[in-house]
């Protein structure tokens, strides 16, 4: 074993995390070490990101031909672009030529990608248009950029580095389609985007977000729309917070009530363990009006998206494993994508978008749409950033879940899965 170790480090990286995950208490937060060795984030980044389906953005993001926005991740950047024939596509913003990069970071629109290099050029389907002094016996047919697998679901951009993606997005997406069609992404544009980064392992970044045990005294601005008693069963909910979850379950009535009549689906699909694409879609009602992420949770663009009428349509919750969740409300959506950069440094990126004639400081203002949320990232950034120290003290030792932190069980228990899956 030694020497197949020494002539294999990857083998001996992914019987490391074996070890780890096998010495984990089921219904328990992980090791430490799963959230801190440099090995264990490594193997990560191999077995999962460069295999996995990824949340990237939105078709909002590249409305017009020739507009793209990169992502980067696990070494790889990835180029999206929607081509001159309206098609989105996804490349390696690599030139074929000596490698170089194609764009920098970020948002962008071009006729054709030139490389600043050599000036090779590409067209926006990524097929090579010129090459100065290229010999005329290569094939310029095998010289185009690289393609990445993209699929589109709703509006909603997922991309895959595997030469072979699996299928399970694809099986997924009939499922979920239907949820975010109404809210018509492609009629949206970005208000807004903001990028942050947080001080703790991309699965504290996940886990903090599949619960609401934190809301109560955590997040004062979201709780004046996101009910407190979200994800408590019946037995759960204390003294305190029966007035809350009563005006909760009122409300959840009401909601139900308009979607079925406007058939708007709203029921619960959640599949977050067992299947590579997992993944967790709902309706659910807001706290207040129910309109928007407002303090009194009022409209917050005047425009609503796509052709609906109904402002009181709560959030429809969308969250997919391993890096994304989304809230989409009849006036904005809401993205939240999650990018791991080291084992203790997650990059955060949310994105506002509105109706695309929606007009800046007529319809909206910028400020008071992404308030709650800007709130809500930083304080979570505070209890992710506490979280990473304390994994990495050694008096660290991993506590039982409860009933209110099953989403973050399920995190684990997939990802526990896949890892498993893939060595």
């Amino acid at each position: 074993m030694t020497d197949q170790l020494v002539g294999d480090p990857a083998a001996g990286r992914r019987t490391n995390i074996l070890d780890h995950l096998d010495h984990r208490t089921p219904g328990h937060s992980l090791p430490g070490a799963l959230y801190t060795d440099p090995e264990v984030f490594e193997t990560e980044i191999d077995l999962l990101w460069r295999r996995r389906w990824l949340f990237v953005g939105t078709v909002a993001e590249v409305p017009e031909p020739g507009d793209y926005l990169t992502f980067d991740v696990a070494g790889s950047s990835v180029l999206v672009i929607r081509d001159d024939d309206e098609q989105v596509r996804a490349f390696h913003n690599v030139c074929r030529h000596r490698g170089s990069r194609l764009v920098a970071p970020g948002n962008g629109s071009v006729g054709n990608l030139v490389c600043g290099y050599h000036s090779w050029t590409y067209a926006t389907d990524g097929s090579l248009r010129y090459a100065p002094q290229l010999s005329p016996d290569i094939d310029r047919a095998c010289l185009g950029l690289r393609p990445v697998a993209l699929r589109e679901v709703g509006g909603l951009i997922y991309c895959s580095l595997a030469a072979t993606p699996d299928g399970d997005l694809d099986l997924a997406a009939d499922q979920i389609r239907d949820y975010l069609t109404p809210h018509r992404l492609d009629r949206a544009k970005v208000a807004a985007q903001v990028d942050l980064v947080e001080e703790g392992n991309w699965k504290l970044v996940l886990e903090n977000n599949r619960e609401c045990y934190h809301c109560e005294g955590g997040h004062p601005e979201l709780t004046c729309t996101f009910f407190p008693t979200w994800g408590l069963s019946e037995d759960q909910v204390p003294d305190r917070l029966r007035a809350d979850h009563d005006r909760y379950l009122f409300a959840e009535a009401d909601l139900m009530r308009r979607c079925d009549e406007l058939g708007i689906p709203h029921r619960l699909v959640e599949d977050l363990v067992e299947r590579p694409f997992g993944f967790r879609i709902q309706r659910e009602p807001l706290d207040g009006v129910g309109e928007s992420f407002s303090i009194d949770g009022s409209r917050l663009v005047g425009r609503l998206l796509g052709d609906l009428a109904d402002p009181q349509l709560g959030r429809c919750t969308f969250h997919t494993q391993p890096n994304a969740w989304i809230h989409l409300l009849a006036d904005h959506v809401v993205t939240f994508s999650v990018t791991p950069l080291s084992p203790d440094r997650t990059l955060v990126r949310t994105t506002w978008l509105v109706h695309e004639e929606a007009v800046e400081g007529v319809d909206y203002d910028v400020e008071a749409l992404t308030a709650v949320w800007r709130a809500t990232n930083e304080q979570d950034a505070t209890f992710v950033r506490n979280t990473q120290l304390g994994v990495a003290d050694p008096a660290y030792v991993p506590g039982p879940y409860n009933e209110a932190e099953r989403h973050v069980d399920y995190f684990v228990r997939w990802y526990d899965a896949q890892i498993r899956s893939e060595v």
